[in-house]
């Protein structure tokens, strides 16, 4: 036996492997055949024991060594292997970088060369050239560093890493990109590349110049930040009507004003140009101006200092029907810029496709900027993220609100009412007021406050009355979002109502002064008669003209509404500017600094810090610019005052809601709001449009003041500059357009046309959204086929990793076994039939891995075949049925 494990130990060394189970049973089986059957006989004859305990020690000792060397040798292969494996790698590497320093050795040779020598770069710049192989190479890396360049934003690396491989970067697309030309084209493709970049770094730097000039970009970045969307839509607004104002304002500056003054007849020429004689003594006191009385009165600011005249100056310019045409410019502009406003803000929401899938995972982590450098701008960019948080988490909680039904419909309802009936009152007060003015406008001492009865309740009742209506909307339980629109909305029917309450109760007292004026014409030329041809003259002198102050006015009634408008809109102004101050600033004052010595918690309870009123602000701004709409034709000046106007509550409101305002404890979002302010807009600009087109069609114009006195109506200015101006037959085409037999059809195929597109836009707004719907759920498809792959691909790893499992824990277990059922084998014989073959075999039947029964013997006659139990354990597996 001991020959036979010195032999297996041998070929052992020779293959380089741990000697396997597998010649084991058959030495085994070789020994029991054949010394077996010997060992009983002798047991049999009772010969005495060959082996002693010294010579079994012995045995043991030798199968260790070799079992030592056998593992000894195998890790001395293993780390000859990875020596040899370590000296390749190390090789290859050497290698590499040698032949990486030839190339860079190369190349710089081949560029100091052409330094050196240009002459003799150019003879030899075949030889000097790269190789195609190069070309392609630095080709693919330059693309590679442009690439990286455009998309760095994009990387989710640290700053400075970023940096760092932007210079790099830069560095390597700036030393190689010439060298993809040829010879002499190099030149000119690196002259080619200077000045690309050149280009595009001025379209770079024009664009950031075009970002810095967008005026208070960055106040309202900030007011976003810290207060919402909603709050920064409103400056946003205000903003945009700024900029409206301004186109206009230029255009009645320049093509009104200015060629009057300059060309125009000059103060006191005329009387429309002269403050009476009765007036004269008090036309320069401060309460006079500040009742635009006076000298305002008659200057460039209102419609009765324009001449008549058809033409003025040396241009002959048409002074009426510019002053004509400007006007009606000033509705057309209007309502282009607003409605195409409205389509950009409809076709950027819908482009935007903003959806509710997934909110909360985007906002986490898209959006960051990771190019943000500032401290300032991080904190900001961190409180808008902060906002859009709140927004999303309102959205959600009002989409998932429970609520009864029957006592939210009477809650409603029980608000309106009450609302209605708020309406009314305003409107009714109004009324009385505008009436009473009258009154007092016919008595000589009346007070400050009766003058200015009309500004004062107006201003009151807006300033008063949306409070009064945010406080009964409270009972509805609305959106935030869809609140805000029923208040702008009753906001509007105040306003609105209002406005039309004071244009009725004005046309009224207009009327009055027409029904007046012919009286006053006939006294006027009756003065004039007598002043001419009064006896008591020196006939032989020529009498002078009558100086204009002495001259009778009429009312003039265009100038008096100019003038109302424009108290309306200072009025306005002046209650807007002290409301800040009294129930913004004075308060959180007084809450800030009296909040340590008070009996309760002034921040938290009553008052508290204000909140900004967003529908407040975004109506009166509204219905501010509807009076510069109705009133600029009355009074050119009235659109200057607006833009001074606008461009002072911008920096004031800014300063008052970064100082004294808190965010809304229900911060939503205003992103759909922004067409919903241009839907009123629009509304308005239309409901201006209406009072004006009628004093122009139907009410005959003043005879003494204005640029269209003197004609029976305001557009027949136009008849008569087609008449003179024009030839014959394009006056004809004008009466053919102007004929109600053809405007009429006109407007009811607009009519149609806009039904036609509104249906269409409705159809595609409908298949806009079911399209979403089918995205919406083949995404949900996929996610459940995904889900459900993956489970099943989980499952069946789970399932081969338990097989593979029990397998090995089969393995270990049956020779295990087998080993313990030898043990009462040896027990079962007899002690005196015990032979030196069975002692000589037991170290050898230790590492037998078929086990059989105590008693049986082996059979040498049928020798079975010698199997392996991982084998037969793994092949009885394989025959099991799948489950």
């Amino acid at each position: 036996m001991s020959h036979q494990a010195k032999g297996l130990g041998e070929e052992g060394d020779r293959s380089g492997r741990r000697p396997s189970r597998k010649p084991a049973p058959k030495a085994e089986g070789v020994a029991g055949r054949c010394g077996g059957p010997a060992g009983q006989k002798e047991r049999a004859k009772g010969s005495p024991r060959p082996g002693s305990p010294q010579r079994k020690q012995v045995e043991h000792r030798r199968q260790r060594e070799e079992l030592g060397e056998q593992k000894r040798s195998t890790a001395q292969r293993a780390q000859e292997r990875k020596k040899r494996d370590g000296r390749a790698s190390l090789k290859e590497r050497r290698a590499s970088s040698k032949k990486e320093k030839e190339v860079q050795k190369k190349e710089m040779g081949k560029q100091q060369k052409k330094h050196r020598s240009p002459s003799v770069a150019s003879s030899t710049s075949a030889r000097e050239s790269l190789s195609e192989e190069e070309l392609a190479r630095i080709r693919e890396q330059v693309e590679e560093k442009k690439k990286l360049i455009t998309h760095m934003r994009n990387q989710p690396w640290p700053m400075a890493k970023k940096l760092r491989e932007l210079r790099e970067a830069q560095e390597f697309v700036e030393k190689y990109e010439g060298a993809l030309g040829k010879g002499k084209g190099k030149r000119l493709y690196a002259y080619k590349m200077l000045m690309t970049k050149k280009w595009i770094k001025f379209k770079r730097d024009f664009d950031n110049f075009k970002t810095q000039c967008i005026p208070w970009e960055m106040k309202i970045k900030d007011i976003e930040s810290h207060f919402g969307s909603s709050v920064a839509s409103y400056f946003i607004f205000l903003r945009w009507m700024y900029g409206v104002n301004l186109v206009l304002f230029g255009l009645i500056f320049g093509l009104v004003i200015i060629p009057e003054v300059l060309m125009g007849m000059p103060y006191g020429s005329i009387p429309r140009k002269t403050v009476p004689r009765a007036e004269e003594e008090r036309a320069m006191d401060f309460s006079v101006l500040w009742d635009f009385e006076g000298y305002i009165k008659y200057s460039a600011l209102f419609y009765g200092y324009y001449n008549d005249q058809r033409t003025i100056g040396w241009l002959r310019y048409r002074l009426p029907m510019a002053y004509f045409m400007v006007g009606v410019s000033v509705f057309g502009y209007s309502l282009m810029i607003v409605i195409r406003s409205m389509a950009s803000n409809t076709q950027g929401s819908t482009s935007e496709g903003e959806s509710d899938n997934f909110t909360f995972s985007f906002k986490m982590f898209t959006s960051w900027d990771y190019l943000i450098g500032n401290s300032e701008t991080a904190d900001n960019k961190y409180a808008s993220i902060t906002t859009s948080f709140k927004e999303s988490i309102v959205d959600e909680q009002e989409s998932n609100k429970e609520e009864n039904i029957h006592l939210t419909r009477f809650l409603r309802v029980l608000a309106n009412f009450l609302i209605i009936c708020c309406l009314c009152g305003s409107g009714y007060l109004i009324y009385f007021v505008v009436k009473r003015s009258q009154e007092f406008s016919k008595m000589q001492n009346v007070s400050w406050y009766e003058r200015n009865e009309v500004e004062i309740v107006m201003s009151l009742l807006g300033m008063f009355c949306p409070p009064l209506f945010e406080t009964i909307a409270n009972l509805e339980n609305y959106h935030p979002r869809i609140g805000l629109k029923w208040q702008l909305g009753r906001i509007f029917a105040l306003f609105l109502g209002n406005l039309y309450t004071f244009l009725l109760a004005l046309m009224d007292d207009v009327h009055l002064k027409l029904s007046n004026e012919e009286t006053i014409k006939n006294i006027t030329h009756w003065t004039l008669f007598n002043y001419y041809n009064s006896s008591g003259w020196n006939e032989s002198v020529p009498r002078p003209p009558l100086h204009p102050a002495d001259m009778p006015r009429g009312s003039c009634w265009e100038t008096a509404v100019g003038i109302e408008f424009v108290r309306l809109t200072v009025s306005d102004m002046l209650v807007t500017y002290i409301t800040i101050l009294v129930g913004d600033f004075l308060r959180a004052c007084f809450v800030r600094f009296m909040n340590y010595c008070w009996c309760w918690d002034l921040e938290a309870g009553f008052p508290s810090y204000a909140e900004f009123d967003i529908s407040g602000n975004v109506l009166g701004l509204i219905f501010n610019q509807g009076m510069i709409w109705m009133g600029s034709f009355y009074a050119p000046g009235l659109v200057g005052i607006n833009v001074l106007r606008l461009l002072t509550s911008m920096y004031f409101q800014c300063w008052a809601v970064m100082s004294s305002n808190v965010p809304h404890e229900r911060v939503f979002k205003a992103s759909r709001s922004n067409n919903f302010y241009m839907g009123l807009l629009l509304l308005v600009l239309f409901l201006s449009l209406l009072p004006v087109a009628y004093t122009i069609m139907s009410l005959p114009p003043s005879f003494d003041c204005g640029p269209f006195s003197g004609k029976n109506r305001m557009y027949d200015v136009i008849q008569e500059t087609v008449e003179n101006d024009f030839p014959t037959f394009l006056g004809k085409i004008f009466a053919f357009i102007a004929n109600p037999g053809l405007i009429i059809p006109a407007i009811l195929l607009m009519f149609l046309a806009i039904y036609y597109l509104n249906s269409v836009s409705k159809t595609l707004s409908r298949a806009n959204a079911q399209l979403r719907k089918k995205i919406q759920a083949l995404r949900e498809v996929e996610k459940s086929h995904k889900s459900v792959k993956d489970k099943a691909t989980a499952r069946d790893s789970e399932d081969t990793a338990k097989d593979s499992s029990k397998n090995a824990t089969k393995a270990e277990t049956m020779p295990h076994s087998a080993s313990q059922s030898q043990t009462p084998s040896k027990k079962v014989q007899a002690p005196g039939t015990s032979s030196s073959a069975s002692r000589t075999m037991l170290p050898a039947s230790s590492h037998l891995p078929i086990s059989r029964p105590p008693g049986i013997r082996p059979d040498s006659s049928q020798p079975g075949p010698q199997t392996h139990p991982g084998r037969s354990s793994s092949r009885k597996s394989a025959q099991r049925p799948p489950r």
